[in-house]
């Protein structure tokens, strides 16, 4: 069975807008994020990102501008001469009630499955309620990170059950990769 760490991508990866990440020119990496993922690419873990994108249901972004959003974030990591080792995301209006829209775990389970990973050796990182729920909805360990909306989030995910609390990715990145992993 594979590590495998399952991040959300708004608010995670890249700063948050409430209108919406629609090209990429607005689509900016939150510092350290990149350079985290490199760093637990290098430790061995398996990074998935597994994201709600309602502005295509909701008709603000098309497809083709997402996979260009998706583009930017790969040629950043190829950069830093590391890949993702997959990409999910569900495009459905909420109002739509689809089993892959987070807090519904249908995403995370595809990609656990996808990737031959079991929830006992998944993490899933993320910096909204709906994460949380979704992570524990599919039996992983759960990380908040304070940045996009977590800050606004951490009560609400800490009486939930959350497993750790981290400022950022670079921080829940230091702690997993160090002598003491966090969760």
């Amino acid at each position: 069975m594979a590590r495998l760490i399952l991040l959300d991508r708004d608010g995670v990866i890249n700063f948050d807008s409430p209108a919406f990440i629609k090209t990429p020119e607005e689509w900016r990496p939150v510092p350290g994020a990149l350079s985290a993922i490199a760093r637990l690419k290098r430790q061995g873990w398996l990074v998935a990102v597994c994201s709600n994108q309602s502005g295509v249901g909701r008709g603000l972004i098309t497809p083709d501008a997402l996979e260009a959003i998706h583009e930017k974030l790969r040629q950043c990591l190829s950069q830093l001469e590391v890949s993702l080792d997959g990409l999910a995301f569900c495009p459905h209006h909420p109002d739509e009630h689809c089993r892959c829209r987070k807090p519904a775990p249908g995403m995370l389970l595809e990609m656990m499955s996808r990737l031959g990973a079991s929830a006992n050796e998944s993490i899933v990182v993320g910096d909204s309620l709906r994460d949380i729920e979704a992570g524990k909805a599919a039996g992983c360990r759960t990380v908040l990170v304070r940045t996009g909306n977590g800050s606004r989030s951490e009560a609400a995910a800490r009486a939930l059950g959350v497993d750790a609390v981290f400022d950022d990715l670079a921080g829940f990145a230091s702690a997993v990769t160090g002598s003491d992993p966090c969760c």
